[in-house]
Parts: structure tokens; sequence; C-alpha cells
């Protein structure tokens, strides 16, 4: 049987109304288009509905008994159709899985932690290390917010630029080159390499190539913080973003000095799948995130 849903509003409004008329003024409808309406429902039901008392309509006892029925019914199917877009925040109750890197969650996450709980505390936040591949997790749900320096080439995927982050070389406070480090003794160190597939190589070395120069990379890491445990070990440099590496730089009593060459900074995005679009507790993380990098970067 296919039944048009239709009928329940106008037959909600009949019952209501008590009246063919009232119910077409209700509806905005013509009383003949109501009536018609009517005849279908009869048919469909095999019930009357509404007969005929004098100058009135009474509704047949099955029509009392399905009232309420149909009223829940409408009000249900409205509900659906016409979803809250109003965030109650102090009643929120959700999980977010977020998945960024290490240097991300070092700098960006305490942050977003502390905002979210000002404002929503019934909200909790699972935080994932970046995987060594690509996977499906963003397009299948399990991650809900990826954030990092790539981009998802998708049209079902969005992404949102957040900001960039300039390069910088992190080392030991007593390494030969803390005081002054130009490009030719940045070459000449030995270098880790922060690749979450292992490479051993990164843009830096096709600008040190267009020198003449070339670096030695004795490891390739996935993380930042492996790196920088190396490079507190040894006259090791690592190459990595200054603002979101700061946190973990300071942590292992590491210094920071510019890379002595004109290079791109590295972006920082925000992706997501397309369903989470429009939904206001999603739409609400992102604008969290953003406020965080912000006072990160203050």
């Amino acid at each position: 049987m296919h039944l048009d849903l239709n009928l329940l509003t106008v037959l909600d409004a009949l019952l209501e109304e008590g009246s063919v008329r009232g119910a077409a003024e209700r509806l905005h409808l013509s009383s003949p288009a109501v009536s018609r309406t009517l005849g279908r429902i009869r048919a469909v039901t095999g019930d009357d509905i509404l007969v005929r008392t004098g100058h009135s309509m009474t509704p047949t006892p099955y029509a009392v008994s399905v009232r309420e029925e149909v009223h829940r019914l409408v009000r249900q199917a409205h509900e659906v159709l016409s979803p809250a877009r109003e965030l109650n925040l102090a009643e929120l109750q959700r999980i977010f899985t977020v998945q960024c890197h290490d240097a991300v969650a070092a700098a960006l996450v305490p942050v977003l932690v502390e905002r979210i709980q000002q404002r929503a505390p019934g909200v909790q936040l699972r935080v994932l290390a970046e995987n060594r591949v690509d996977t499906d997790d963003l397009r299948h749900g399990r991650v809900e917010l990826e954030l990092g320096g790539s981009r998802p080439g998708l049209p079902e995927f969005r992404s949102e630029l957040l900001g960039a982050d300039r390069l910088v070389v992190a080392m030991r406070a007593d390494h030969p080159c803390a005081a002054a480090l130009d490009l030719g003794s940045y070459a000449a160190q030995p270098h880790v390499v922060i690749s979450r597939r292992g490479r051993l190589t990164a843009s830096i070395d096709e600008v040190l190539a267009g020198e003449g120069l070339r670096r030695q990379v004795v490891a390739a890491v996935a993380t930042v913080s492996t790196a920088l445990q190396i490079a507190a070990r040894s006259d090791a440099l690592v190459t990595c973003t200054e603002m979101l590496g700061r946190p973990l730089i300071k942590a292992f009593g590491l210094v920071e000095r510019p890379l002595p060459v004109e290079s791109e900074a590295a972006a920082i995005n925000c992706n997501w799948h397309q369903r989470f679009d429009s939904d206001p507790a999603h739409v609400w993380l992102r604008e969290q995130v953003r406020a965080s990098l912000v006072e990160i970067a203050a």
C-alpha cells in the first residue's frame, strides 16, 4: 500500500476542527480540496471519520480512538522535517573524535579542551593520533574532524584553511649552530625528518638542491616529539613548525632558530565530511577549533 503521509496532516486538522471548512482554513486549502482528501482517507481506512449530525459533524468511534495518535505522528513528522538549529550547550551530550598529529595535539588540544569544558561540560573529546597511511575514517564517521597539513581531494569532503605556521629549526641550547645558523651550516648538520610515511626527504631538500647543497638525514620518524627527543640527545636538527611545535620544543629544553632560507609556511587545515555541514554541534566544534588556534597564535 502506497500511503500519502499528507493524509495524516489533513486527518489531524479534521479531527481538531471537526469540520471540512475549519480544516481547510487551518491548512490554507480550499474546502473542496479538503473534502476530496477526506474521501481518500475514508477509502484508505474504511471508516467515515466524520459524519454529519444536523449542522455539525461528529467523529466516528474509530476517529476518536486514533485522534491522539494521529496528532502525535504529525507532530513527530514536523520535528523530523524541521530540525532545531539552536544549540543548548548546557545540555549538549556528545563525543567528538578528532584526529591530528602530535604537534597539533600538544599545542591546540589543551586550549580546545578548556574552551569546550567551559562552554559545554557534557561534551567529550576523543583525540586520535595521525595514521601512517590514509584511511576511510573521515568518510565513515569514525573521525569527525581532521586537523593537519593535508586537504582531502574528493568533493564529499570539506576543508577550511585555519592558518599557516612558518618553519623553524629546533636544536639543543648548546648546539654549535645555536649562536648562528646559515644555510651552509644548516646543510652540514645531521637532520631528523618528520614523516608519518617514513620519507627521508622533505620540500626543504629541493630548496637546498637549488643552492647546490645536500643535508645528511639520520632518521625519519612519525612524530614531532620523537624527532625532538633525538635532537635533545644529539647534534641533529629538526625542521618543524613554529607555533604548533613550540610547546614540545620547550618541553624538551630545546631552542628554535629561523630557517636560514625562504620557505613556504605549513598550512593548518580543518577537514570534515559533508554530512556534518549543517550539524549545529559540529559547526560549533569547528568554531572552537578556530578560536583555539587564534588564542595560541596570540
